[in-house]
């Protein structure tokens, strides 16, 4: 089966987003996506159009992030380097109404990551744990900006989407989800469900059975970001 990248351009269909703000009662979940909505980014720019009879035009292209560093200097955000690849007009949308031109300051191809800088001062850090001790079956929730396209189309402005699955698998350099990535959440958090600590980077899902997705474990990440980082 071919793996396909969970970018977008567009798409009809909507999905469910998460709710506006609500007290937190005691449903863990809640409170771990609570803990890592802020620091998730959406990513907005103009990508190469991959229709040959559109050849040399720019469609909109999306994707999601994650800030893992942040001071009065700016902001720095975590993505997959597919999100970001050819982009022009970057701009990364933070706590979903905080607007900034952004500029890719580090990418790994082949383990598709990738470092954006925004000169956004003071935003909200994830916590960034570990997948080492990750075990298939293990809860864990994925936030991003699924089709975002699709949502301003009917009205339904910018928010953080959150949705609820299971590790189906711990494989070579990445986890196996028993969910869909769906295009826009790609470069999003997979955080663990009970401490609302990021564990994996969102990155693609199968194309023939879209109901299995994969994530970059966050120790591969922060691999690539040491030495990147902002101090």
């Amino acid at each position: 089966m071919r793996r396909v990248a969970a970018t977008l351009v567009s798409c009809l269909a909507l999905a469910a987003c998460s709710s506006s703000a609500k007290p937190l009662g005691g449903d863990a979940f809640v409170r771990a996506f609570h803990s890592v909505r802020p620091s998730v980014v959406l990513f907005t720019m103009k990508i190469p159009s991959d229709d040959p009879k559109k050849k040399g035009e720019w469609d909109d292209g999306y994707g999601s992030g994650i800030v893992v560093a942040s001071g009065a200097w700016g902001t720095q955000i975590l993505t997959v380097e597919h999100v970001i690849h050819d982009a022009r007009q970057l701009r990364a949308t933070m706590r979903e109404k905080i607007v900034a031109g952004a500029r890719v300051v580090a990418v790994d191809v082949k383990k598709d990551l990738a470092l954006v800088e925004a000169s956004t001062p003071d935003m909200p850090v994830a916590t960034l744990g570990s997948a080492r001790d990750i075990e298939p079956g293990t809860a864990i929730g994925v936030a991003g900006f699924p089709i975002p396209d699709a949502f301003a189309d009917e009205g339904l402005g910018v928010a953080t989407s959150v949705y609820a699955g299971r590790v189906s698998s711990v494989r070579k350099d990445t986890l196996e989800l028993d969910l869909s990535i769906i295009p826009g959440e790609s470069g999003g958090p997979v955080f663990d469900a009970a401490t609302g600590s990021v564990v994996g980077v969102a990155e693609s899902r199968f194309e023939e059975e879209k109901a299995i997705g994969f994530a970059i474990p966050i120790d591969v990440a922060e691999a690539f970001l040491k030495g990147r980082m902002h101090n």
